[in-house]
């Protein structure tokens, strides 16, 4: 890692005015694929096969215990690894240790679960991943309020957001093809999570503010960032409601749809000799596919227009489309056509409410614990989905009902955007 320079240092409070250059750009969208292949390779493959060779029986509940306690991990790191970054003051910058750190213990932990084989040792494998890949989170995020001006947020988003859609093809593409076996496939995905890292750990400048300009940071000011004060921001709470719902919808409809594909579409009966997992990958690239139709341009046009709300509701609706669509139309032609629409909307909507967050940050110096808040947005859905979508698929109705709580609560997401003031 180079040192940091003092020149510019003390920008690193200032709202960024410079706009950032396209290397910049790769470098950041290299780390964030690598970090969506560590939480995507487990989440849609590695994890539900495990489970499912541990304890077939009763493996719905076994992915919904893991993934709800991974998720538990994920609340408490972000905003607590958030509020570290923003503490630090070493030569290094605030960002890049973080970075580094977090890319490292994310690949220990997904090491670590390739020798599992009880769904406790699982659960546990699979937290100390979310740990150190949050870590990780926390310091990428941070970097665009840090280094982007607000005129270029929307394609910086966009670029950072094409890198989940292509990281979740990447990674199922590597554990269903590239190799065999979850053992295998934790080894690789752990590997890439680091290697993806270090270009930007290592020579993407971090300017850092004056040690005398850092908030201070405690063990009582680490518990204190749990009662998340931003939320008294009333721009920020909306919008950190409106990811909330948005990511539960999220959550409610990916964290079953390979079981989806199994046990309602039958796939494997329909296309004899291949499994779930090859229809898994076909959606995911048919909602890839659309995703990148959307995803840059819709950061572009709202940084040229200036606003950002109406896109976020159009991009909801759109995706509760998508999930009335699973609901009404089961099969495996309505699951391809509805990973089409999702992709559209949802590629608006990952660069577009990404940089109205940004916009609605309350200070400057917290900008990583802040984040840290939002990304409890995107992990408490993963406590709350199987909590809601166990009982919803097994007693209540199935797959349709499951599908159609997915539209409802996307679509009070898009309400809620409406109530920020702050940003048009």
């Amino acid at each position: 890692m180079t040192a940091v320079s003092d020149t510019g240092a003390a920008a690193g409070l200032a709202e960024p005015s410079d706009r950032v250059g396209r290397s910049w750009i790769a470098l950041l969208s290299l780390a964030n694929l690598g970090l969506w292949m560590g939480y995507f390779g487990p989440l849609q493959v590695l994890l539900p096969n495990q489970l499912q060779d541990i304890d077939s029986a009763h493996k719905t509940t076994a992915l919904g215990v893991a993934t709800a306690f991974g998720a538990l991990v994920a609340v408490l790191a972000g905003p607590i690894a958030g509020a570290l970054s923003d503490a630090t003051g070493s030569r290094f910058g605030r960002r890049r240790p973080w970075i580094a750190g977090g890319a490292l213990l994310g690949c220990v932990g997904l090491a670590v679960l390739s020798g599992q084989r009880t769904v406790v040792g699982v659960t546990l494998g699979w937290c100390l991943a979310q740990a150190g890949l949050n870590a990780l989170q926390a310091g990428l995020t941070a970097l665009v309020p840090d280094r982007v001006p607000v005129r270029q947020r929307g394609v910086v988003s966009g670029w950072v957001g094409l890198t989940q859609s292509i990281g979740v093809v990447i990674a199922v593409l590597l554990v269903t093809a590239a190799v065999t076996g979850t053992i295998s496939g934790y080894l690789l995905i752990g590997a890439l999570v680091l290697l993806t890292t270090v270009p930007l750990a290592f020579w993407a400048p971090d300017p850092a503010p004056p040690r005398a300009a850092l908030p201070a940071f405690s063990l009582r000011a680490a518990v204190r960032s749990l009662r998340f004060e931003a939320l008294r921001d009333r721009d920020f709470a909306w919008a950190w409601g409106t990811r909330f719902l948005v990511q539960l919808g999220n959550a409610l409809a990916t964290l079953y749809l390979l079981y989806f594909l199994r046990d309602k579409v039958h796939y494997e009966r329909l296309f004899p000799g291949h499994k779930a997992d090859d229809g898994l990958l076909i959606l995911i690239l048919i909602y890839t596919f659309t995703t990148l139709l959307t995803v840059v341009v819709g950061g572009a046009v709202s940084d040229r227009t200036g606003r950002r709300k109406p896109a976020v509701i159009l991009s909801g609706y759109v995706m509760a489309a998508a999930a009335v669509l699973l609901a009404l139309w089961p099969t495996w032609t309505g699951a391809q056509v509805a990973a089409a629409v999702l992709g559209l909307g949802f590629g608006v909507y990952l660069s577009v409410d990404q940089a109205l967050i940004t916009q609605v940050l309350p200070e400057a110096a917290d900008r990583a614990k802040d984040l840290g808040v939002i990304n409890i947005a995107n992990s408490a859905p993963q406590v709350l989905g199987p909590a809601l979508a166990a009982p919803i698929v097994t007693y209540l109705g199935g797959y349709p009902v499951l599908f159609l709580a997915v539209a409802a609560v996307t679509i009070l997401g898009t309400v809620f955007v409406r109530n920020i003031k702050a940003v048009a």
